[in-house]
């Protein structure tokens, strides 16, 4: 059984798994299936905002796509966040992207 197999049946029985819905985004995001990672992300983000990491990792695949300023505001957004709850690795990670976007901009 591969990988995806495998997270897809886990969330089966756990559906509401936030780290499993991650990893199946992250599964997808290998496997450049672009359009279910980002459902996956967006399913993630829907049901449990404060999973920090999906801020992070949507940004670069929207990035990735060019849409630059949809991926600055859900790190703004994520910036918020991890502030509120004080995780300083997820708010320095999302900052410096942020911050090499501003760049590529000018």
């Amino acid at each position: 059984m591969d990988r995806l197999t495998q997270i897809l049946a886990f969330l089966e029985e756990q559906p509401s798994d936030s780290f499993l819905r991650y990893a199946l985004a992250q599964e997808y995001a290998k496997r450049e299936d672009y359009v279910q990672a980002e459902a996956q992300y967006r399913l993630l983000l829907n049901q449990d905002p404060s999973y920090l990491a999906t801020y992070y990792h949507l940004a670069v695949l929207l990035r990735a796509q060019a849409r630059t300023e949809e991926a600055k505001d859900l790190l703004d957004d994520g910036i918020d966040r991890a502030k509120a709850q004080r995780e300083q690795h997820a708010l320095s990670e999302m900052q410096s992207l942020r911050l090499e976007m501003e760049y590529e901009d000018e």
